[in-house]
């Protein structure tokens, strides 16, 4: 595992626990529909995989149906309603990105979220200072494409190689595996339907605060070599 030059993050799941607002997005609808509201925790899991996985979960729609379009404009416009109600970042998070900038590494942000919902989001939870941000629509191309980090890596010129990208959902390992990056599980997140321990990442980490741990050790480790 190289010492990086930059650590690359996931949004939802990863830095921000955002699924209460995605969770009330849904609830939002089935209320409308004359439902009870669905358990969050029952939620919660699907938050990293946006709409399809929150429709999923909260009717049993996939993307396939032919009524999910429609209930995808209507939960993404809920969403964008009350997108920073309850959102906020994981424990440990504003240690982290404070580590890494007292340490000279840099941080961005690497989201499958639309530029719609990430650029409004992002100041109303404090990460307004990444390096560069991608969003699901910068490019032609979302995760677990790798080309969402080569185009994170451009901006910030550095080559691939030299970036680590941390997150909480199998296609963010298999993005970073296919970007030359290494690539961290962020298992304080969502993790979807698989555990992480099946992901073949090259580190799981429970916290923010051990990722910044290890940061620091391999910035030692360089500097005594």
């Amino acid at each position: 595992m190289i010492t990086p030059k930059a650590v690359l993050f996931d949004l939802d799941g990863t830095l921000a626990d955002t699924a209460p607002d995605l969770a009330a997005a849904v609830n939002v609808m089935r209320i409308k529909r004359g439902l009870e509201a669905a358990p969050y925790l029952s939620l919660r899991p699907f938050a990293s995989a946006g709409a399809r996985g929150l429709i999923g979960a909260g009717f049993g729609i996939s993307p396939e149906s032919p009524e999910y379009e429609a209930m995808r404009v209507e939960f993404l416009h809920n969403y964008e309603s009350a997108i920073a109600e309850h959102s906020k970042l994981f424990a440990g998070v504003k240690q982290l990105l404070d580590g890494l900038e007292e340490l000279g590494i840099v941080w961005g942000i690497v989201t499958n979220k639309a530029a719609r919902f990430t650029d409004q989001l992002i100041p109303l939870i404090h990460l307004n200072h990444a390096a560069c941000v991608i969003s699901g629509d910068t490019t032609p191309h979302a995760k677990p494409h790798p080309e969402p980090l080569f185009e994170a890596a451009r901006r910030i010129q550095l080559d691939a190689k030299h970036c680590w990208y941390v997150g909480d959902d199998l296609r963010d390992i298999e993005a970073a595996q296919a970007a030359g990056m290494t690539s961290i599980a962020a298992a304080w997140g969502y993790c979807g339907a698989t555990e992480p321990t099946h992901w073949k990442a090259d580190a799981i980490l429970d916290t923010p605060i051990e990722l910044l741990e290890l940061v620091r050790a391999k910035v030692m480790q360089t500097q005594a070599a």
